[in-house]
Order: C-alpha cells, then sequence, then structure tokens
C-alpha cells in the first residue's frame, strides 16, 4: 500500500513574516534619514550580499547557486528581477525621507491588485465570486485614496508595478529563493559599489564617516533587506500570487498606522474610507478560503 503523500508546505509563515518586516521598516529608516536614498540603496545592497552568502554557506547551497549560474535564461530574470526591486528600493526609501508615508502606504495597497491581475491574466490563476467581490471592494477604496493623491501617485504607482512584477518573476524562474537573491545581491554589487564611491569621494562625504551609530545602522539594512526578502521569494513559490497579494495588505496596513501614531500624518476621511474597504475586503477574502478548504461531510449512503 502506497504511504499518503504530505500536503505541499504552504508559504503562508513566511509571507506572514516578509510583510510584517516591511510594515515596520519606516521604523528602521527613521534610524538612517539622514543618509541619501541612492547612497542608503547601494550600502543595502552592498551589506546584503554577504548577509546571503553566510546563510548559503550555512545551508550548503553553493552547488545551487553554480546550477544557476548555468542557465542562460535564468540569469536574464534574475537581472530584470534584480533591476526591479533597486527601483522599488530607491522609490520607497525616498518616499519615506520625503514624508511621503501615505504615498508608498497607497503603493502597497495597490501592489495586491496588481498581483491580482498578474496572477490571473498570466497565470491563469482564478477566483471565486466572494474573493472577486473583495478585489472589487479593495478597488473602490484604493480609486478613492488614489483619487486624493494625484500628485504623488506616481510613487504609488512605481512601487506597486514595480514589486508585482518582481513576485511575479521569481515565482517562474527556476531557482531556489536563497540562490536566487544570492545572485541578484551579486548583480547588483558593482553598481552599488560605485553609487558608494561617488558619495565618498563627494565634498558631502560618505555617511559611513558620520559615527559609529549611523554606520552600524547602514549595515542591519543587509540583515533588513536579506530575511524578509527570502521570506518573501519562498511564499511566492509556495503560494498562488493572487492570495499573496491579499496578504500584502498586511504591510501597507501597519504603515498607515505608522504615519498615524509616529509621523504624525493627519488622517483625512478618504483614507479612513480607504482603511475600512481594504479591511472589509481581506476579511471577506479570508472567509472565502477557510471556507472552501473546510472539508466537505460525505453524502450518506442510501
Amino acid at each position: 500500500m502506497n504511504a499518503p503523500k504530505s500536503p505541499a508546505p504552504s508559504g503562508l509563515p513566511q509571507a506572514l513574516g516578509a510583510y510584517v518586516m516591511w510594515g515596520f521598516m519606516p521604523l528602521y529608516l527613521l534610524l538612517v534619514r539622514q543618509v541619501p536614498a541612492f547612497e542608503f540603496v547601494g550600502w543595502r545592497i552592498v551589506w546584503t550580499l554577504p548577509v546571503c552568502l553566510l546563510i548559503v554557506a550555512f545551508r550548503r547551497q553553493f552547488p545551487d547557486i553554480r546550477q544557476a549560474l548555468a542557465d542562460r535564461r535564468a540569469l536574464l530574470v534574475l537581472a530584470a528581477s534584480a533591476m526591479l526591486i533597486s527601483v522599488n528600493w530607491v522609490v520607497y526609501v525616498w518616499a519615506i525621507q520625503q514624508g511621503e508615508v501615505y504615498a508608498a502606504s497607497l503603493g502597497y495597497y495597490i501592489n495586491p491588485l496588481v498581483n491580482i491581475l498578474l496572477g490571473t491574466l498570466i497565470l491563469k490563476e482564478t477566483l471565486s465570486r466572494a474573493q472577486w467581490i473583495a478585489v472589487a471592494l479593495a478597488g473602490v477604496g484604493i480609486a478613492v485614496l488614489a483619487a486624493g493623491a494625484l500628485t504623488t501617485l506616481w510613487i504609488s504607482l512605481t512601487l506597486a508595478f514595480s514589486f508585482g512584477t518582481y513576485g511575479l518573476l521569481r515565482k517562474q524562474v527556476t531557482v531556489g529563493a536563497l540562490p536566487g537573491l544570492t545572485i541578484e545581491s551579486a548583480i547588483l554589487l558593482l553598481p552599488a559599489l560605485g553609487v558608494a564611491a561617488w558619495f565618498w569621494a563627494s565634498p558631502q562625504g560618505s555617511s559611513f564617516e558620520v559615527s559609529l551609530g549611523l554606520s552600524l545602522a547602514i549595515m542591519l539594512g543587509g540583515l533588513f533587506t536579506a530575511v524578509p526578502l527570502l521570506m518573501f521569494a519562498i511564499a511566492a513559490r509556495r503560494m498562488d500570487y493572487s492570495v499573496l497579494g491579499f496578504v500584502q495588505f498586511l504591510a501597507p496596513s501597519i504603515v498607515f498606522i505608522l504615519g498615524l501614531t509616529v509621523f504624525g500624518e493627519e488622517l483625512h476621511p478618504a483614507q479612513a474610507l480607504c482603511f475600512g474597504c481594504i479591511w472589509l475586503a481581506a476579511a471577506i477574502f479570508v472567509w472565502d478560503l477557510l471556507a472552501r478548504r473546510k472539508p466537505r461531510k460525505p453524502t450518506p449512503v442510501s
């Protein structure tokens, strides 16, 4: 008799971990707010690679990296995904430094809808009627918020589409989460070192020359970058992209609350309506997922 197959591992714990860390990322960015966005992203990439290499060594995944490097298509996809995530980082850090916390939050509210769009059109994923109702409700809330933020909408759209496309590419490439992130970091290393060197040679100097505390805070960026991206890449490979998109509402909601409580931004009626619509939509989406996973009672034999 064949043993029953064990269920495929769920990516939900990794998705929750990644989005919670990203939700609280603005608090970390407060520590490095005096570092220009381009310079910070350069150092962020520089310090992400050693973190990845240490984890690769611990997990003995160097053969996986060599195998990926021999795959030309995988390298091209990872080069594209590396470019997308670097654009996302620069825009996000700049937005937080400029006090555009709600614009950044809106970008990641739009992102789940981008995920659902990509999942249904490209990956041919299907949604139930209740889930489409949730999508429409979230879309209404986001449209209301976007209508009142047209001057900063480019920030939100750049964040949404860059990260949505990044996740789609990572889902489709046949490279493990950690080897893929390591290769992405290696691809971006030379441009990142060039940015860091340019700031070092500029009249204002490098942020590493300011203080030991700031230098250590910048170095922490490698850890805070590698860990959630690694968890996200694992989740993206294990979950439907549409479902992963709805889980992502967690991160901008945390950012939204931080905007009110820490950054002192004013809450407008449109923002409150958007917040309510999105969480009602998330509740409908989760309820439908749980309802469809309940085992059906066997039909009694007459």
